[in-house]
């Protein structure tokens, strides 16, 4: 496997063969097991909240952000499903990955999920994708001081050590700390905690918001999940938690704008944070996600 020629390919949205794939996927997995469920990351660094399978807007980022390795990042999750281009998506941050694996961090949002993926025509690409997800790390924290995570916070999980103490290498439980990571959401009408309309993980307030912060030595959470027009929104007034949403004109009709944020090398405590507003790629491809390069349709792994 070329991995130097591979990143070609599928910068121009062609889908590797079936052995590059399976090679791909088994390395990674080799990467990923040498993390740990909390990646600890230094700045200066960038980071991107969900991308849904929206490649063009990906190939963006990286325009907009600065190429790898010139530039670190972060990955929030939600990698997949939604835009037309899941698995082109994945494999362009997979292979990154494999090639920088000290410049780039995935961590796992709750799309990254055997229940979200659709066999087509050939399952073991399937399989193979499903088993480096279980390898994803839940949360990455900066310097010591901003803790970044797909979903929110959890009531069964107060500290960062309790996050470390997870087992992750297994399929989203559909309920208890691990879940509520990927699933929880900030609540503006809620002081401390409340469950969730979304049938996993819970609606946190400013209180437990504050608490972990104070408690963990955190000057600011990072989280995603969650659409916001603008590209990122702080909903508490004290300004410690910011919702990040990289994936532009989500599912190519919500016209919203998306955002990245890059974390500057410098004293704690976080003063200063630098947001790029950017709008989705002029470069689509066709609607039919066949990747504007007369792919077929096994390139379609994701629903």
């Amino acid at each position: 496997m070329n991995v130097d020629a591979c990143i070609e390919s599928i910068k121009e949205c062609k889908y590797l063969p079936e052995n590059d794939m399976r090679q791909l996927c088994y390395k990674l997995k080799e990467v990923l097991a040498e993390e740990s469920t909390v990646v600890p990351v230094n700045a200066p660094v960038t980071l991107c909240g969900d991308i849904h399978g929206q490649f063009y807007d990906l190939v963006k980022i990286f325009e907009v952000g600065g190429d790898l390795p010139n530039t670190s990042y972060i990955f929030m999750g939600d990698f997949v499903d939604r835009g037309r281009y899941s698995l082109e998506t994945l494999t362009l941050l997979l292979l990154y990955k494999l090639k920088y694996p000290d410049r780039i961090t995935l961590t796992r949002g709750n799309h990254e999920s055997h229940e979200c993926l659709a066999k087509y025509q050939n399952s073991r690409v399937w399989e193979w994708c499903c088993t480096v997800f279980d390898y994803l790390p839940l949360a990455a924290v900066i310097d010591g001081s901003v803790f970044c995570v797909h979903g929110g916070l959890s009531p069964e999980l107060p500290s960062i050590d309790s996050i470390r103490t997870l087992f992750r290498m297994q399929e989203l439980p559909q309920s208890g700390g691990h879940c509520d990571l990927l699933w929880s959401d900030p609540e503006t009408q809620v002081d401390a905690w409340a469950i969730s309309p979304r049938g996993g993980g819970y609606l946190f307030g400013p209180l437990p918001t504050t608490a972990f912060c104070h408690n963990n030595g955190i000057d600011l959470i990072v989280r995603s999940h969650q659409l916001v027009d603008e590209g990122y929104n702080y909903p508490f007034d004290e300004g410690n938690l910011v919702t990040l949403w990289s994936a532009p004109n989500y599912c190519y009709r919500c016209g919203n704008k998306a955002a990245i944020l890059k974390i500057p090398e410098e004293d704690r405590p976080i003063v200063s944070t630098d947001y790029t507003i950017f709008l989705e790629n002029d470069v689509q491809g066709d609607t039919n996600g066949n990747g504007g390069a007369g792919q077929g349709p096994g390139s379609q792994y994701f629903l």
